[in-house]
């Protein structure tokens, strides 16, 4: 499996764990939730639902609107179906959850890692956000050595990207450090609300849904291309 698709089994999960969708449901909620998610279609979306329910993580159950009762006999179409979380599923999640290793601060799945952080344990939220920063420092480290080695053979262009990758790293890894002393004071982000999706603050001070790439600082990785 690979690692985007491993990205995307946990947030399908995580979404369902909060209530059953449809398929087009979960995908709206993928693209407009999770930046990681945005250019991903159907046909990525279903293979993986499919998977899922092969695996008995996910059952298939018929649409119970009614506008879905209604579709086969008036549109000649089979009603929508809705895809539920099973108690292995909500299990297996859970197991996912608790991971710390690499795979949980790296580019492509920190930001759909802290989105699910109103279900996550402090130790693990701790854990997974010093792993963040501490890979970010060490990036920065090297940055930094780079641009002093090449500053002299770079045209003013250049320079500026560079620093500008620099900055997008620097401002991450002040975001973390906020974010690790509320963990660590016991200080909470504001949960999902009751029966609703998880949403929370991204930042110290501001509101809003799941975190996009766009949300969380250096999501999109400038840096890379400024290396």
């Amino acid at each position: 499996m690979s690692r985007r698709s491993g990205i995307l089994e946990f947030a399908v999960l995580g979404l369902l764990r909060e209530s059953p969708m449809h398929g087009y449901e979960l995908r709206k909620r993928l693209n407009t939730s999770l930046g990681v998610f945005r250019a991903f279609s159907y046909g990525t979306l279903y293979p993986c639902l499919k998977t899922l329910v092969a695996n008995g993580w996910l059952i298939e159950e018929p649409g119970s609107t009614p506008e879905d009762a209604l579709a086969a006999p008036l549109a000649g179409r089979r009603a929508k179906i809705v895809y539920r979380l099973t108690a292995e599923g909500k299990e297996h999640f859970e197991e996912l959850l608790s991971q710390t290793g690499p795979d949980a601060y790296e580019d492509e799945t920190f930001a759909a890692r802290f989105a699910f952080f109103g279900q996550t344990s402090r130790d693990v939220r701790m854990r997974v956000l010093e792993g963040r920063r501490s890979r970010l420092e060490e990036r920065l480290e090297k940055m930094r050595a780079s641009l002093a080695r090449t500053r002299e053979r770079l045209d003013d262009y250049t320079l500026e990207l560079q620093r500008h990758g620099m900055e997008s790293v620097e401002r991450e890894v002040r975001w973390l450090n906020e974010l690790i002393e509320s963990e660590r004071a016991g200080r909470d982000l504001k949960g999902p609300p009751s029966g609703g999706s998880a949403q929370q603050h991204t930042t110290s001070g501001s509101t809003g849904g799941l975190p996009r790439s766009g949300d969380i600082p250096g999501a999109d990785s400038p840096d890379e291309t400024a290396t």
